[in-house]
Order: structure tokens, then sequence, then C-alpha cells
């Protein structure tokens, strides 16, 4: 009977929450993957998993298939689901195409989105920078990752949200490896900052042609510094 063992002491232990137990999962696997718990390479085998994370197989089979749509997990020839592995060539895929559809996104937003929720993308933005400043990885990701959602939220396309979802997935673990590399550029978060507070000041005047500009320069800037961390191992 495929029934939850009782859970282990583990920082993947999932509890009693209001979002769907398979969700829970996700999440928890997605940000272990992120953050470097589960390395690029490692094997994930179900009984394992099923310990540390304290739920039943159905429930991990279900998060693996997930997280392998996003990108972050691949299943190998006779070894199973594992972390996939961060490599140059994704990186450049990735970027690339995340410059185009943030910057379509961001002219969206020009174009669609209530004074409303300009403020609450001005709002984010001060949340960005004060995790900047701090210099907290992980509060910097999800700042961030908070903006963004604004930022698609505004442009008013499910089919572009949809897309960036899974886009962001793997941008994530770049975005943690720029964060966290001991050989990081000191200039980078500054830059970063810099970079989207130039980008609500265009969309505030309306500018979607600034718009797409900074988006473009921006995420070229984090590609270099990727490549750059990427080539340092």
């Amino acid at each position: 009977m495929d029934s939850p063992p009782d859970p282990a002491a583990s920082p993947l232990t999932v509890r009693p929450q209001a979002a769907p137990l398979r969700q829970q999962v996700v999440d928890r696997l997605r940000a272990a993957v992120i953050g470097g718990d589960l390395r690029p390479g490692q094997r994930l085998t179900e009984r394992e998993l099923i310990e540390r994370v304290g739920v039943s197989r159905t429930v991990i089979r279900e998060a693996l298939r997930q997280l392998e749509t996003e990108g972050l997990v691949e299943t190998l020839p006779n070894r199973g689901p594992a972390v996939r592995a961060l490599t140059r060539a994704e990186a450049t895929d990735l970027y690339r195409i995340r410059a185009s559809l943030e910057a379509l996104a961001a002219r969206l937003f020009v174009e669609r989105a209530p004074e409303s929720l300009l403020r609450q993308l001005a709002a984010t933005l001060r949340e960005v920078e004060t995790a900047y400043a701090a210099g907290d990885a992980q509060a910097i990701l999800q700042a961030k990752n908070r903006f963004y959602a604004v930022l698609h939220e505004g442009a008013a396309s499910a089919v572009l949200s949809s897309m960036l979802v899974g886009l962001h997935a793997r941008i994530w673990r770049w975005r943690a490896l720029g964060l966290t590399h001991p050989e990081r550029s000191a200039d980078r978060p500054r830059r970063a900052a810099q970079a989207l507070g130039a980008l609500v000041e265009a969309i505030g005047r309306r500018d979607a042609d600034e718009a797409e500009r900074v988006i473009r320069e921006d995420t070229a800037d984090a590609a270099r510094e990727a490549m750059r961390l990427a080539g340092n191992g």
C-alpha cells in the first residue's frame, strides 16, 4: 500500500499547510535544487525522498514529473531521475529567450497595466532593493520573484505568463549561482537593482521602448555574469 512514512527530521519535510500537498512537495524540492541542497547530477531515489520529505511514493512521483517539465530534473537511462546539470549552452539559450519574453512582458505592462499594478510593482522594487542592501541571497531571490510576478500579471497575457513560469524555474538556478558563488561580481547587485529601478521608471512614463531596452541590457549583463561563473566551476 502506498502510504507515507513517519516524516524524518529533514529540511525537506512537509508540514500541514493550506496548499495542496503535491504543490508543497514541488515547492520544497524546487527550492532544494535551486539552493543547492540537491546538487546537479545527484540521483533522486524515491525511497530516499519519501524518507526525507515524509509523503507517499505517488506524491513524490508527481512532484518529480512536474520538476522534469520545468527542466530541473531529468530521467537518465538505467539511473532514473536526477538533478539536471547546469550547462553554458543551456544558459545561453535561457537568457536569450528570457530577454525576448521579458521585453514583451514589459511592453505589454506599459500598454495594459492599471496604475494600481504600477504602484504594486514599485512596492516590490523597494523589497528587492532592501534585500540587496541586506545581502540576503534567499531574500533577494524571493523579492525578485515577486517583482517579476507583478510584471507578468500586468502584461495580462495568460500564454506569456505560462511560458515565463517554466523559464523562470530554470533561471532561478542561475540567479542563485550569481548570488552565492564565491567569485561573484561585487558590482552585479548594484547594477541589477539599478536596472529594475530604471525599468519601473520607464514603465511609469509609459515608455515601452525604453522598458524593453532596459530589460534586454540587464538580461545581457546577467548572462555575461552567468557565463563567467559557469566557466569558473
